[in-house]
């Protein structure tokens, strides 16, 4: 599993290189990933998946393995060389997380990557650290249930303290459970298929004959669930257009706002464009979709989406949200307003978000959702639609700021409002309809 090419590439070195990219450089982790496997694609497919699967589970798991290897160190975590918590750290996963890795290959390399990495004085530091975590796994000990609740459940779903506290104090402690557990496990691509140019049996079909797993989505009838693919890119049906890469809950979302063939609708923070894509589809020729975002790289990924999914109904278009447009003042039947947000909702899929996030950053994006709304309403024609949405689970970015909005805005009222949770089959997603009276 280790080399290739004149056995000159270790993929545990190149799991250490990830993983001080995104720890110690502050690299996102899907860019960090993405970068070593573009510059070692002639790697055997088993070790790209390997690369892959450590780095990804190290980084989701982190304060898990962290604590763990707190019980065995007389050095910190904190207080180690970045290199070597890396290696320990992607030891300490292998251990306890890869069946497939053995016990020793796991400390002996770890040992290895030590000399390799220039710390030929801390090999006997990784070795007993790494072979006394391999003899005594089962002896591990988390916090106490039941006197340390919040730091139990951060540990045993590696999510950091303050978040842990925050779900329990809003959602409960069995909703703040279920939600860290379903971060964990592993989901399904969900795709939005479209019905215009294909049936959902002539795709399932097509699909399931390039030996992708497919089920269909039960909450909605033109979305289905992939997996057992390799790459997106190398199946023809994405390429083409005809599958969109969407969460259910953000269907959902579009769903709640119910465009109707002819309606005009425009999307304020789009990129890269999903609901938009939904939207167009569901509106038919007739109707037209304008979707917006702040930059003309955002702007560009939409026009890549209108061009890749054969979309004559949508455009895209430079705008920031939170300067009013008076060319679209009472234009739109619906008004979609997802907009940006901590992301707590998506962390199963975004590892990164729950290293990143602080309250202090949930305060300024709750304001500044507030300020775009008090823009984007006006959009909005008499009888119209206004939907809010984020994908977080905090109340100061959600209900909070729909009553704030109501309070001010005496001419619209709430039809609907949901908070969907991870464990309920799609992400944490938040979504508010209100009509203009």
């Amino acid at each position: 599993m280790t080399n290739n090419r004149n056995d000159n590439v270790n993929t545990r070195n190149l799991v250490v290189d990830i993983l001080l990219a995104v720890t110690r450089d502050g690299e996102f982790s899907h860019i960090a990933i993405r970068d070593v496997l573009d510059k070692y694609r002639y790697l055997p497919k088993q070790d790209r998946a390997f690369i892959t699967r450590l780095s990804q589970g190290t980084l989701e798991r982190m304060i898990e393995l962290d604590a763990i290897i707190n019980q065995f160190s007389k050095t910190k975590v904190k207080k180690m060389k970045p290199v070597i918590a890396a290696i320990l750290r992607s030891g300490v996963y292998q251990l306890k997380y890869m069946d497939s890795v053995p016990d020793s290959a796991a400390c002996n390399e770890a040992v290895k990557l030590t000399v390799k990495r220039g710390f030929s004085g801390l090999k006997g530091f990784v070795n007993g650290v790494m072979r006394n975590i391999a003899r005594n796994l089962d002896q591990i000990k988390l916090p106490d249930a039941d006197k340390e609740p919040e730091k139990y459940l951060s540990v045993r779903y590696s999510v950091p303290e303050w978040i842990v506290a925050r779900f329990i104090r809003q959602y409960g402690k069995e909703a703040c459970e279920k939600s860290l557990e379903a971060f964990l496990q592993p989901h399904p691509t969900s795709v939005q298929v479209d019905t215009d140019r294909i049936s959902m049996e002539e795709i399932t079909a097509s699909l399931q004959a390039q030996g992708i797993t497919v089920t269909q989505n039960p909450e909605i009838k033109r979305a289905l669930f992939l997996s057992g693919y390799e790459a997106l890119d190398e199946i023809e049906e994405f390429e083409n257009g005809l599958l969109y890469v969407q969460d259910t809950a953000s269907m959902l979302a579009v769903e709640m706002a119910a465009p109707k063939p002819g309606d005009t609708v425009i999307d304020v923070c789009a990129a890269p464009g999903g609901k938009s894509v939904y939207a167009a589809r569901m509106i038919g020729e007739t109707g037209h979709v304008e979707s917006r975002d702040l930059t003309e790289y955002k702007v560009a990924m939409i026009e890549d989406n209108i061009e890749r999914c054969q979309l004559s109904n949508m455009t895209a278009k430079v705008w920031d949200a939170t300067e009013f447009d008076a060319s679209a003042e009472e234009k739109a039947d619906v008004v979609i307003a997802d907009l940006p947000c901590s992301g707590l909702g998506v962390i199963g899929t975004k590892t990164d978000i729950k290293y990143n996030a602080s309250e202090e950053k949930i305060q300024e994006l709750a304001a500044l959702q507030q300020e775009i709304l008090q823009v984007v309403c006006r959009y909005v024609k008499p009888d119209g639609t206004l939907l809010y949405s984020t994908c977080t689970m905090t109340k100061e970015e959600n209900e909070e700021n729909v009553h704030k909005f109501l309070e001010t805005h005496t001419e619209f009222e709430l039809e609907q409002m949901r908070q969907c949770f991870p464990y309920e089959g799609c992400d944490g997603f938040f979504m508010a309809k209100m009509h203009r009276k």
